[in-house]
């Protein structure tokens, strides 16, 4: 899949800057499909060129003026097509950090210790982030009532996707350092 349903699934939500994405990117997408500011300004463009998306430019006053984008109906369709259709293949997991985990024996098992800890630290702050995105999206109502009464619950439903896997992530490195503390007289 291309950055370009990711883009367009991000404008579901309404109108947005090219700034705004990139923040919309970091905060919710991020956990299931990263991207770049520079590889989205360039996707906005061919999206743009396509004809999938309209932009608007808004006059400001001592800033920058600046573009605004919104999903076209062509666009709409084509990402309803694409919703519809099954993935072409599971997702497939590629982590820097798990070769390292896997070739781990022989080496100083204290640094080893200290990737799994800054894993987990990174999983920490990933989940508050999720956690807040969540009480904003709930805005004091209950998780049934929001998931009654909103108008599109994918956003949630992803986000509960991410918030579940950094969960699990945080419990793996648990368990990964207590396995490394009991085998530290061995090495």
């Amino acid at each position: 899949m291309s950055l370009k349903y990711a883009v367009l699934a991000a404008l579901l939500e309404g109108e947005a800057s090219g700034y705004e994405l990139s923040k919309a990117f970091d905060v919710s997408l991020a956990n299931f499909w990263p991207a770049t500011p520079q590889q989205l300004y360039r996707e906005l463009e061919r999206l743009a060129r396509d004809g999938l998306i309209e932009a608007r430019v808004v006059q400001q006053e001592r800033r920058p003026n600046k573009r605004l984008f919104t999903l076209t109906e062509t666009g709409r369709r084509e990402l309803s097509a694409f919703a519809a259709e099954p993935p072409r293949r599971p997702a497939a997991l590629r982590d820097e950090f798990l070769i390292k985990i896997q070739a781990m024996d022989g080496v100083d098992p204290e640094a080893t210790r200290a990737l799994v800890e800054e894993r987990m630290s990174w999983a920490r702050g990933k989940l508050a982030r999720y956690e807040r995105v969540r009480e904003r999206l709930l805005d004091g109502r209950t998780e049934e009532r929001y998931l009654a009464e909103a108008e599109r619950i994918g956003p949630y439903l992803t986000l509960m996707g991410g918030i579940t896997l950094e969960t699990d992530i945080i419990r793996w490195c648990e368990r990964a350092l207590a396995i490394l503390k009991r085998r530290a007289p061995l090495s």
